[in-house]
């Protein structure tokens, strides 16, 4: 893996309710700026998302909004940071996130953060990108899905290499750490088709 500039956070524009999902969103984004890494995100100012952002900045780090224009409209956008793009759409927003960023780290959220996480997993499945996903699991937030894609394996629709992919810690800077340390490589067989072919 080449050096990394820069890490995109998937995180909830909600606070959750277990204080350990802020403390670990600000710690996140404190580490990321402590390691020279700038953050991009998804430009808010809510939630674990501001809180992300403001452990960034109150430590001198670079972060980087992408925000849709109706999300700036409804006013969730921060005003405080190194740089805010403003997109139309949520894939443009995507796409850009993913264009600005050398990695991935997924913080507790709701469906649009499961939704960008899976996003990301499905581009790495097909080789478009070639980036570290991290998954930050927070008091056991992610422990259901991750036995839930262990499910998807042993049924057959998921190739257990392609899950050893996701790097899952419940540390931020243990996490930041195997993220910069890996060492991604494109499986070049995304399924096997003739033993899925229909005839």
């Amino acid at each position: 893996m080449g050096e990394m500039k820069s890490i995109c956070l998937f995180c909830g524009s909600s606070k959750g309710s277990d204080p350990a999902y802020l403390d670990s969103a600000y710690k996140t984004g404190k580490i990321l700026a402590e390691n020279g890494i700038e953050m991009v995100y998804g430009g808010g100012n809510v939630g674990l998302m501001g809180m992300a952002a403001r452990g960034s900045l109150e430590n001198d780090g670079k972060v980087t909004g992408v925000i849709t224009e109706k999300l700036m409209d409804m006013e969730v956008g921060h005003k405080g940071l190194t740089e805010m793009r403003v997109t139309t759409s949520m894939h443009e927003r995507k796409s850009l996130m993913n264009e600005l960023s050398d990695g991935f780290i997924v913080l507790p959220g709701g469906i649009g953060t499961i939704e960008e996480t899976f996003e990301m997993f499905t581009w790495y499945q097909l080789g478009d990108i070639v980036k570290p996903i991290g998954i930050l699991n927070i008091s056991g937030f992610y422990s259901e899905l991750i036995n839930f894609l262990k499910h998807v394996v042993s049924e057959g629709f998921l190739r257990k290499e392609h899950l050893e992919y996701l790097i899952v810690e419940n540390e931020p800077g243990k996490l930041i750490e195997k993220i910069i340390e890996s060492d991604i490589k494109h499986l070049d067989k995304w399924f096997d088709r003739d033993k899925n072919l229909i005839e």
